[in-house]
């Protein structure tokens, strides 16, 4: 039985250094991860969009909203990164914050139109990076030191993984 927590498998962080070569197509992915979030929710109807992806997972809503939280916070800690010396950055409840009002109920094209605009901006800045600048490093208070070559595949992943968890339950509920 496959574990649904981790639908295309959980992230290696022993991964890297990413090649330019890897770079570019783990930038691509994150690109066109706000189209493939869309496409997986597209035709979903309010019951569908408040079902749990697993028993005890949060609901394809959650995770869309959860998306956003994440990659907004992403986003600027590469900027942290590329503007301070291994700055420390704030971790946040990512399920507390999954169970607040505007996760719970806010139509999820609040946070597709917001992925969309993001990731524009991110991508820029991404594809803007020189060689160097992959190796500067922040410091998360759980996580460890991390670089911004590391985070760029978790990230990638990142978006894979919970649209994964969308489009697997299409796959088992049929939808």
């Amino acid at each position: 039985m496959e574990d649904m927590r981790y639908p295309i498998g959980k992230f290696d962080r022993s991964q890297g250094p990413h090649t330019p070569e890897e770079r570019k197509k783990l930038i691509d992915a994150i690109a066109d991860a706000p189209e493939h979030l869309k496409q997986a929710v597209t035709g979903l109807n309010g019951k569908q969009l408040d079902t749990p992806y697993r028993d005890g997972g949060w609901t394809v809503r959650q995770v869309v909203h959860h998306l956003a939280d994440s990659h907004m916070n992403a986003y600027v800690r590469y900027k942290l990164a590329l503007t301070e010396d291994n700055p420390t950055i704030k971790p946040y409840k990512e399920a507390a914050w999954a169970d607040l009002a505007d996760s719970r109920v806010t139509p999820i094209d609040v946070s597709l139109a917001l992925l969309d605009s993001l990731h524009s901006r991110w991508v820029v800045l991404l594809r803007g990076l020189k060689a160097e600048d992959w190796e500067r490093k922040l410091t998360h208070p759980e996580a460890g030191v991390m670089s911004l070559d590391l985070m760029l595949g978790m990230y990638a992943w990142h978006g894979a993984h919970h649209t994964a968890h969308i489009t697997q339950l299409r796959k088992r509920n049929q939808w």
